[in-house]
């Protein structure tokens, strides 16, 4: 085949070897000297759209979302597919990243998806990809660090909206919006059967401006916790059971196909590294009674509603609820 002239051929000896230094390097975390070797490997091969790829996939790991909206429009250029190559899903999220979002569009397009509004003369095609019906999923947030998968909404095949509460230790809200990496990276597995995948975060898109709190309950039965959960709901907020949501796993665990629920009755979760007495579902376990009456939970509200929302949870049923300890936390 040829490309402007060229003749398409395989990369030489020291295009490899500077590119199988330069991952290394990428693992070690040296993207400096990366891609210093990734540059020299696109001058040896300018025809090579892998030459490019690689350098967008390493821009997109230092966050340096115009150098890599640049490296990967090259390398969509010297396709030789018209659809479904990971060097237009990388074109996509730096687009997202830079909201440019035209080109986000054409991005997910040429990869094969449906973008609805896509293709019209208005303002719509330059605008937000909305309405794809990705569904939901799950994202590992500060996947390098304290990593911690929450439950989102896809916005778009780059962005989900978080809808968990996430621990204070990530520094993230309920309601941010995060970029989040094309390929699974894990999946959780519902009881009822669908699995859904686990992105890794990139990176903060679009904060929120509603805090996190940290409470302790006395609930005494299950549906006084759900009724919480429920008032914080219809407010437009969020409350959760820290206590049963919260499970410790390695990272061999996070990273590999799980079962999203904690299981019933004696069933002990082979995942779960939590410890009695430390959050966790197996660390709430009582003999013979999964229950236990003080729940720690995370709140998503403002100042302004969150004490009003604790005092009429209680107003409902004051012999079975009460709360203490309210703290801001995120």
């Amino acid at each position: 085949m040829r490309i402007f002239g060229k003749v398409r051929h395989r990369p030489s000896a020291s295009w490899r070897q500077a590119t199988d230094r330069a991952f290394t390097l990428i693992g070690d975390g040296r993207y400096e000297d990366a891609g210093a070797l990734l540059t020299r490997a696109a001058d040896l091969e300018p025809w090579l759209s892998e030459s490019w790829f690689n350098l967008a996939l390493l821009h997109k790991f230092r966050h340096d979302w115009e150098q890599a909206r640049a490296a990967g429009l090259r390398a969509v250029a010297l396709l030789d597919r018209e659809s479904g190559a990971p060097d237009w899903w990388n074109v996509g999220i730096a687009a997202t990243a830079l909201q440019d979002w035209p080109l986000a569009r054409r991005a997910w397009q040429a990869y094969g998806l449906r973008v609805p509004g896509s293709g019209q003369h208005n303002a719509a095609a330059n605008s937000e990809p909305t309405g794809m019906e990705l569904g939901s999923a799950a994202v590992r947030l500060s996947p390098e660090g304290e990593a911690e998968v929450v439950w989102g909404r896809r916005l778009d095949p780059a962005r989900l909206e978080v809808l968990s509460i996430p621990l204070p230790s990530s520094g993230r809200r309920w309601g941010e919006v995060v970029l989040h990496d094309g390929v699974p990276n894990g999946e959780r597995i519902t009881a009822a059967g669908p699995s859904y995948p686990v992105f890794d975060e990139i990176e903060l898109w679009a904060p929120s401006p509603v805090p996190t709190w940290v409470v302790l309950l006395e609930a005494a039965t299950e549906a006084d916790r759900d009724a919480l959960e429920q008032l914080a709901s219809d407010a437009g907020f969020a409350a959760e059971d820290w206590s049963s949501s919260v499970r410790l796993l390695c990272r061999a665990c996070s990273e590999s196909p799980m079962e999203s629920d904690e299981g019933d009755g004696e069933h002990l979760d082979p995942h779960d590294h939590s410890e009695p007495g430390h959050p966790g579902p197996l660390g709430h376990r009582t003999a013979g009674d999964l229950w236990v009456p003080e729940r720690e939970c995370g709140i998503a509200a403002p100042a302004g509603l969150v004490r009003g929302l604790l005092d009429g949870w209680v107003a409902d049923s004051p012999d079975s609820r009460e709360w203490r300890d309210l703290e801001e936390v995120c």
